[in-house]
């Protein structure tokens, strides 16, 4: 597969790198790998694999673009909001190289698909955002054998690892069970930088890996610090955890506790007590700030101070708490019930899955 004269142009400036050459711009034609999700970190991974030449690069995300997301995925601007990721991400990407080949798929990752997609390329790139999706996505790349770039990111900090590469070291060597008490990006907020950092840095990973150029982060987790500019590395040594098939139990992983809540409400089940009218107390448990943008109830408590105003959560009435994705309405259900509480339960997905899936009105921030 030779590069044409137009491609030699092109990628001019990394292929006169005496490290690099038309050898290894040729094997990146030749490649193919696949981002899983198209936001913080996938983006500007997207873009450098895109400008790198990577020969077929397939997105997988079944998201629509929210106003929230532009300070931090710079690929969409305000005029894409509503639009699915993955269409608009293709439409710019292939603008920005037209000598590559972009695939994509609306749709998320799950056990019925995993094998399927990550056996399709040659390097996987999980730029997710919740730890259910990161042991699927590491156990299928372990069971095909294929190498996983994977980053995470949060508030200022990020991680980055190369896993099953050379070596049968995995995240679940880093990670065997998931932390407790952890939340996500849209809980506990990220500084867009952060996003542009680690997703570049992830990128030039997958580039090494199929390049054949210079030494990968495998067998080390490599930790970054914006804020305090702290740069940590850590080895990482494989405990021969088997993996033998993907598990169901992907999708009860909570992130918020080490145990599964099952105390929890649908938006279906929420809409169809307010349209009868039941008695019922609804509670935010969401910022200040969170609440003045999009609002179910009037009834607001942080949850830092719900320890401080139990006293104004019913014990008679059921009562429904919700937040912005279900993580602190979780934490707040695990406080009450430990208070004597048995009439609590979370409201699934939060205010988003609310406004996906029963008021379109509602601002998904």
């Amino acid at each position: 597969m030779e590069l044409s004269n137009e491609e030699l142009e092109y990628y001019a400036r990394q292929i006169c790198l005496p490290e690099f050459s038309i050898q290894a711009q040729t094997r990146l034609k030749q490649s193919s790998v696949l981002v899983i999700g198209a936001g913080g970190l996938g983006v500007p991974v997207l873009q450098y694999l895109t400008a790198a030449g990577v020969g077929k690069i397939g997105i997988l995300d079944a998201d629509i673009i929210s106003v929230s997301n532009l300070h931090r995925q710079v690929l969409f601007a305000k005029e894409d909001v509503g639009k699915p990721k993955v269409e608009i991400a293709k439409e710019k990407l292939q603008r920005q190289n037209p000598y590559i080949q972009i695939e994509i798929f609306q749709e998320n990752i799950n056990v019925e698909n995993a094998i399927s997609f990550v056996s399709k390329f040659d390097v996987i790139c999980d730029c997710t955002d919740n730890f259910a999706t990161r042991y699927l996505i590491n156990d299928a790349c372990v069971l095909v054998q294929k190498p996983l770039v994977s980053a995470s990111i949060l508030r200022f900090q990020g991680q980055l690892s190369v896993f099953n590469y050379k070596t049968k070291i995995n995240y679940r060597d880093v990670f065997p069970e998931p932390p407790e008490h952890t939340l996500n990006c849209a809980e506990a907020g990220v500084i867009g930088t952060l996003c542009g950092v680690m997703g570049s840095m992830q990128a030039n990973e997958v580039i090494k890996i199929i390049t054949q150029i210079g030494e990968t982060l495998e067998g080390k987790l490599w930790c970054f610090d914006v804020l305090k500019n702290e740069v940590q590395t850590f080895n990482i040594t494989s405990s021969e955890i088997p993996i033998v098939a993907l598990q169901n139990s992907y999708t009860t992983i909570s992130c918020s506790a080490s145990t599964e809540i099952k105390r929890k409400i649908s938006p279906q089940e929420l809409h169809q007590m307010l349209i009868e009218k039941r008695e019922f107390q609804l509670i935010d448990v969401r910022e200040k700030w969170e609440f003045d943008i999009a609002h179910l109830s009037e009834t607001l408590i942080p949850l830092a101070t719900l320890p401080g105003n139990i006293n104004q959560v019913s014990k008679e009435n059921p009562v429904i708490i919700y937040c912005k994705g279900g993580t602190r309405s979780d934490k707040a259900v695990e406080l009450l019930m430990a208070n004597g509480f048995t009439n609590v339960f979370s409201l699934q997905g939060g205010i988003i899955a609310y406004a996906k899936e029963i008021d379109a009105r509602l601002p998904i921030y």
